[in-house]
């Protein structure tokens, strides 16, 4: 193109845009061009194109030489009729905290022309920065468990330059640091936070898989802060060796608990699995003994999770009826197989009149409430099904009037075992005395269970009966005093139960209890005595020069000393507490709330109250991870990754959910559905 023909035009009052700052409008015949004053290209500069094209231009040439664009984010001008006011973010720089990154803070500021001035506290626009938006990035990647590999994908990127060209895209591994990073800096904050706890601390023991066979586990901790709130954190999510053996799963929660300083606080373990090797609970508690003492002859220590025992005994009904609910599974195939078949049974239904709603559906190998589900609906179908049994040469699914009894009794089973799930996922505040009379609840059905004339089911019962006798074992004492820590139960409720459960030897089971409670209790009178709560766990003690010595020769006296009180006829917290009127069982209940107000009044017991409601009675996720038949599944995008990186995006995904409401603060985000 010629230069000389073209003739630079004066800058008109109509060209007001702040683009025109950076160019030179110039005609050459009948055609206005725009030419940058940075790299000399020419653009249109017709009144016709407008100025996006040129900022968007100036956009990427000013960054290339690293010039200010503050006045290109600056709006034209006010839109002078309806504004529009939007939430926008912004971020307060004035409150940094320790930890470097700015917690966002939402304003309203006002939509002008077509885009939107983002405020950073009161100091008005401020400067884009790369270093805080790839945390940013980063944060949004662990908060929502997306995959680390979408830094590189397409669209992705096309989003992000379209959102703020000035973001340089990052890779894999720049992500994966800051993730680290991210990690590192939270994992700080939580050891902060378990160091400077009052009470005890609790830990739970979760086996995960993986499509391609990989073990893990979770260890997380369960704990009520000082402000009497039930937390939880998964401290490690660790890669377990194919070739692991039990006493590799011990070392593995010996260095958690090492890790994270915990041998002098542990209060109890629970573990998934209700048939967990007795070795493994043996090395834990060697090590335990060489740094605290273990309550109660280990009764307190090692607990199993009440969800995993009912998905278990589920399991035993399922297999069980295996070769029936096959039959089930192709009755429902049958019925759905054509829409003639269908409007066919509707009508065979209604004349048998059944009047259900429900729709007949096959239910998911994955998870056994659809299979429940399933087998609830076609009993309400029994007498369609019968009609075709009887009327229809091409239905070869049929049940015998045996296995349609087999049925209806397995599906009473499920029927209580699905609703106490279902009460125990959708419990929000899961503290441990919610659980015994669910499980009160299972033991006794399941004795009246094994009192069926009907040998395959009374034999199954038997069979469920073995595996929650195994849990009943290493659970019940716990359990029953979480419930009298209850004010709205407290002996009552386990005098009630074990009338029903054990009969005429229900007085000396209950003495059991009682004994129980008192000896805990004696244990944290003694702590109390001392005046330091590390003693109580086996810390140090008061040495004879007045101080702290783990050498301390009087502990044993101690001991004497909080025995020998007890001739004196003093009220123990205990006694107080019992001997008071039991609190109203109407209206809205918060157990927490309760023993926070009286602390004052039960000093002693409230510390064991913080210790045993905060204890995990059943290790559970979301709530649709609750029915799910097998172990939680670690998805594909992460089971890839390096173990390290791993760990790091599960456990900060955990902490960061904590701080944000709208995420459910469950690590089940990471799992997929076996």
């Amino acid at each position: 193109m010629d230069e000389s023909n073209e003739i630079i035009l004066q800058k008109s009052k109509r060209l007001t845009s702040v683009v025109w700052n950076y160019f030179e409008r110039v005609r050459k015949a009948d055609v206005c061009y725009a030419v940058c004053i940075q790299c000399n290209k020419k653009l249109s500069g017709s009144s016709n194109s407008g100025t996006t094209h040129l900022r968007n231009h100036l956009m990427r040439c000013l960054k290339r030489t690293n010039h200010d664009m503050s006045q290109l984010l600056t709006p034209k001008r006010r839109k002078k009729e309806n504004p529009v006011t939007v939430a926008t973010i912004g971020f307060d720089e004035s409150s940094q905290p320790k930890d470097g990154y700015i917690r966002p803070k939402f304003d309203q500021e006002q939509h002008r022309g077509d885009e939107v001035v983002l405020s950073r506290g009161s100091g008005g626009g401020g400067r884009f920065s790369q270093e805080r938006s790839l945390v940013d990035l980063a944060r949004m990647i662990i908060l929502h468990g997306y995959p680390l590999s979408m830094v590189d994908h397409v669209g992705f990127k096309v989003f992000a330059r379209n959102l703020q060209p000035l973001f340089e895209p990052v890779g894999n591994s720049t992500i994966e640091e800051t993730c680290m990073e991210i990690y590192i800096r939270e994992k700080q904050r939580v050891q902060h936070a378990l160091s400077n706890l009052y009470g005890k601390i609790n830990l739970s023991v979760e086996m995960w898989s993986s499509k391609d066979n990989a073990n893990y586990v979770c260890l997380a901790s369960h704990y009520i802060d000082e402000e009497w709130r039930l937390q939880r954190n998964v401290l490690n999510f660790i890669t377990l060796d194919p070739s692991h053996t039990d006493d590799m799963l011990s070392e593995v929660i010996i260095r958690c608990l090492m890790e994270w300083s915990l041998e002098t606080k542990l209060f109890a373990v629970t573990f998934d699995s209700f048939s967990v090797n007795d070795e493994i609970v043996l090395r834990i508690k060697d090590h335990m003994a060489q740094s605290s003492q273990v309550l109660i002859n280990g009764q307190l220590f090692e607990l199993r999770s009440a969800a995993h025992l009912l998905n278990a005994i589920v399991q035993d009904c399922l297999e069980a009826m295996r070769d029936v609910i096959q039959k089930i599974r192709g009755s429902v195939r049958y019925v759905k197989s054509s829409q003639s078949t269908q409007a066919r049974f509707s009508e065979i239904a209604q004349l048998a009149g059944i009047n259900s709603e429900k729709i007949l559906v096959l239910d998911s190998l994955d998870t056994w409430n659809s299979t429940y589900e399933m087998l609830e609906t076609v009993l309400e179908y029994k007498g369609a099904f019968c009609h075709l049994r009887d009327h229809d040469q091409e239905f070869d699914s049929s049940l015998t009037d045996e296995e349609w009894e087999w049925t209806r009794s397995v599906t009473s089973y499920l029927k209580l075992v699905f609703e106490i799930t279902a009460d125990f996922s959708g419990n929000k505040c899961p503290t441990a005395n919610v659980y015994f009379a669910e499980m009160c609840d299972i033991h006794i059905q399941l004795i009246e269970w094994c009192k069926n004339q009907d040998g395959f089911l009374s034999s199954l019962a038997a069979k469920m009966k073995v595996k929650f006798d195994e849990y009943w074992n290493k659970c019940s004492l716990v359990l029953a005093i979480a419930a009298i820590l209850d004010p709205r139960f407290k002996m009552k409720l386990v005098e009630y139960y074990y009338s029903k459960i054990y009969g005429s030897t229900a007085l000396d089971r209950i003495k059991e209890v009682s004994n129980g409670v008192k000896e805990l209790l004696d244990a944290y009178s003694i702590c109390s005595a001392i005046g330091d709560d590390s003693s109580f766990s086996g810390g140090s003690g008061l040495g004879r020069g007045g101080g702290m010595d783990s050498r301390d020769r009087l502990k044993g006296f101690d001991k004497f000393l909080h025995e020998t009180s007890q001739n004196q006829n003093t009220t123990s917290d205990l006694d107080k507490y019992l001997s008071e009127p039991i609190f109203p069982r109407s209206g809205e209940f918060n157990i927490l709330n309760y023993w926070k107000v009286h602390t004052p009044r039960y000093p002693v017991l409230s510390m064991m109250a913080r210790d045993i409601l905060g204890t995990p009675m059943s290790i559970l996720g979301a709530a649709d991870s609750a029915f799910n038949s097998g172990r939680p599944v670690v998805d594909e995008s992460k089971s890839s990754l390096n173990p390290d990186i791993r760990q790091a995006l599960f456990c900060a995904h955990d902490w960061l959910s904590a701080e944000a409401e709208e995420v459910q603060p469950l690590s089940r985000q990471y799992a997929q559905a076996m």
